[in-house]
């Protein structure tokens, strides 16, 4: 962004008279997101804002354009500009107050496609901490991708303004992107030739409740109760109790972590301070407050969510169906669109929570308009809640986006995912969706599925594909009633489509799951 006055006439302006300072329009300033580097979307109209002094009239240039606006009661400002094209031709806008003796300029904006992306850690991993990162590195200048890294904290209340700024993505700068945004925003780049805008609003060990209104789950039938629980337990937190029990496991930390360097076996996990934990996290609803709220209402294509791991308990993750449809509805009113929104499937990872119940709850959200789910039971770590390769993650989630947003021809926009059974004999066939280029195993026979009859006992089936089908069954069961599917926070299932994407974990029945409850 540039102006042509210092920071420290900007000092000097506060102390002097207010006739003075309003010449100068000291109020006057833009909304983080409008910032020099920017990307804007194209083929929808623009919403360009900022801030000023009430009743002051602002005008924002851009190409052929020329619209103005006057600054609100609130002291707000709101221009509109009329659809653009895509365009890699690096321009300029002009912001001008109208009485100010200055103008802001900002500068190298390209046009094309912008996608939100939020979540926890996973999300907020960079390319830095991904697998390959030389070689990523090496091959990263790529200036028409840019990444814009909301770095605000949470709010009490919602916000009208945020920090950040927009990189273009290059050798130095691209160890600091998302990961799975950038390897999302890479391919869509590839195969749509346009510029790509990537907002990163991401934190990591965050629950869904911190992302999502508080007046909105307070709202809900189905989430008010956990949302009450929820503000107890954080009106709750004692400060120095939470210190002292920190302290003690920091001291436990260290003695651990020396000898596990001693004999060479894996370190354990430093504790985290829950003090500096709490200010990062907020408490439920103020994430939203402080990084998504003031992001509204920058044009975007659509949505990106990777969460999870933070509410995968027994007890937690049967509710997240709920969480997360009440997210993605809460957002898209926020645009006042119905965007089109995707998310991460869990991966495979060597848990005793309730994962398979998370994915459950993950797949059934489906159910809501416009919305696709990466599928990645193959790409986990088993003793790395933050597996490396986000290359596929971000892949996969560009084919749903190339296929279904964009409508371009890709080998299948998800893995199987499961539409119906049929009880036929001593057998339940299993009819899926996305079986694009026919159901296959990996690798052998396939494998994964139990089956049980009405006593709730599971045993291994056997599986073999039948047209877009999986046909399923075990000898010693004459009356089988349900059928599992890579249920295991760890599962070995290798049902693939004939792109080689793995089917969701499923089951057929809604019974107790008293082995995840250890």
């Amino acid at each position: 962004m540039k102006t042509d006055y210092s920071p420290a006439l900007t000092r000097l302006l506060t102390i002097l008279p207010l006739s003075v300072a309003s010449i100068f329009a000291a109020e006057f300033r833009l909304a983080a997101p409008v910032c020099d580097h920017m990307v804007l979307q194209r083929e929808k109209t623009v919403p360009i804002w900022g801030f000023g002094d009430s009743g002051e009239t602002v005008t924002v240039s851009f190409g052929e354009q020329t619209k103005s606006a006057s600054v609100d009661s609130t002291g707000k400002w709101l221009v509109k500009l009329d659809p653009l094209a895509a365009s890699a031709e690096s321009r300029k806008m002009v912001i001008a107050a109208k009485s100010a003796a200055r103008s802001i300029e900002v500068n190298d904006v390209l046009v094309g496609e912008v996608w939100l992306g939020s979540g926890q850690s996973n999300m907020a991993m960079t390319v830095s901490s991904s697998a390959n990162f030389e070689q990523e590195k090496n091959s990263a200048d790529l200036p028409l991708i840019r990444h814009f890294r909301d770095s605000s904290g949470p709010g009490t209340s919602p916000q009208t303004e945020t920090k950040g700024k927009w990189e273009v993505s290059s050798t130095q700068s691209v160890g600091g992107f998302s990961a799975t945004l950038y390897f999302f925003g890479r391919e869509i780049q590839r195969e749509l030739g346009v510029p790509v805008g990537l907002i990163n609003t991401s934190v990591g060990g965050t629950p869904i409740e911190s992302w999502i209104a508080a007046k909105t789950q307070a709202e809900d039938p189905k989430l008010k109760d956990a949302h009450s629980a929820d503000i107890a337990n954080y009106t709750a937190f004692n400060p120095e109790k939470a210190m002292a029990d920190y302290e003690k496991a920091l001291e436990q930390w260290k003695k651990a972590d020396a000898e596990a360097k001693t004999s060479g076996a894996k370190p354990p996990r430093k504790p985290t301070d829950p003090v500096q934990n709490r200010k990062s996290k907020g408490g439920p609803g103020e994430l939203f407050n402080g990084k998504v709220a003031p992001l509204v209402p920058y044009a975007v294509r659509g949505m990106l969510w990777y969460q999870g791991e933070a509410n995968a308990s027994v007890q937690k993750a049967p509710l997240y169906v709920h969480q997360l449809s009440a997210l993605v509805t809460d957002w898209r009113k926020l645009w006042n669109e119905e965007l089109p929104f995707a998310w991460v499937q869990l991966p495979n990872y060597k848990s005793t929570e309730g994962w398979p119940l998370m994915r459950e709850s993950m797949m059934k959200t489906l159910a809501l308009p416009k919305t696709g789910m990466a599928i990645t039971l193959d790409i986990g770590d088993a003793e790395d809640i933050h597996p490396k390769n986000k290359q596929d993650v971000g892949k996969r989630l560009s084919l749903w986006a190339l296929g279904t947003v964009y409508g371009k021809k890709v080998a299948a926009t998800s893995g199987p995912l499961p539409s119906g059974h049929k009880i036929q004999g001593n057998e339940i066939s299993v009819s899926f969706n996305h079986a694009d280029g026919g159901l296959k195993a990996a690798a052998g026979e396939l494998k994964g599925f139990q089956i049980a009859g009405a006593d709730q006992t599971w045993k291994p089936a056997r599986a073999r594909v039948s047209g877009n089908s999986v046909v399923v069954g075990n000898p010693e069961i004459t009356a089988p009633v349900a059928v599992r599917y890579a249920w295991s926070d760890l599962p070995d299932g290798n049902l693939r489509n004939g792109a080689g994407l793995p089917a969701t974990s499923f089951r057929t029945d809604e019974w107790p799951v008293p082995a995840l409850t250890k």
